[in-house]
């Protein structure tokens, strides 16, 4: 009976546009062609734990970036392997490290920020790669329908804490391989107030 309740709870909540928001930090993204100079050939993420997307996790490994003005160590690497590599950054992390980063959806790297990433085996010098990622919902199929968003499209959302706002320009993206969630990075959380669950509303009208 009370998962029923939950889950009525939920699809009420979906139906009505609310989302969870969480806070993606800033992390890296390899080809294995890329980890294996890093890591050595042959090299492989080990998973630590599932993040909420699905198949995504974060690995064991840890790596360093560098830019024209500092480094940063210790940085995530998300996995599974992608087609290639990329490394997600604040606004406040390209500034801080010297390293010009666009605002991008993943995976639109062409013309982005140049970044060194070194690991415990080698040293890549990318000329392109740093982006400071677009803010995001995940959307499954069955709420894209049952609320109308569909692929591409650009909402606002509301954002219900001590300091709420609406974030603009946020980019809706439907798959069946996705979680139904939102994703900004800790400059946004930091304006906004976002921590621990936080529910935001998707409006587009």
């Amino acid at each position: 009976m009370a998962d029923c309740i939950v889950k009525k709870v939920i699809e009420s909540l979906e139906g009505a546009g609310f989302v969870q928001v969480e806070v993606s930090a800033r992390h890296v993204h390899l080809s294995q062609r890329d980890l294996e100079i890093l890591f050595g050939k042959g090299a492989t993420l080990t998973p630590k734990r599932p993040l909420s997307q699905p198949g995504q996790y974060l690995s064991e490994e840890r790596v360093v970036i560098r830019g024209t003005k500092s480094s940063m160590k210790n940085i995530a690497i998300l996995g599974p392997i992608r087609p290639a590599t990329q490394v997600e950054l604040s606004k406040s992390d390209a500034v801080a490290l010297g390293v010009k980063a666009p605002v991008r959806e993943s995976g639109d790297t062409k013309g982005s920020g140049a970044i060194t990433i070194e690991g415990p085996c080698g040293t890549l010098e990318l000329t392109e790669g740093a982006i400071v990622a677009k803010r995001h919902v995940h959307i499954t199929p069955e709420v894209a329908a049952k609320n109308g968003y569909t692929n591409g499209q650009i909402a606002r959302v509301q954002v219900y804490t001590d300091r709420p706002l609406i974030f603009d320009d946020v980019v809706l993206r439907v798959s069946p391989k996705f979680r139904y969630k939102m994703h900004v990075d800790f400059d946004e959380a930091n304006a906004a107030g976002v921590s621990g669950f936080t529910l935001g509303r998707i409006i587009t009208k």
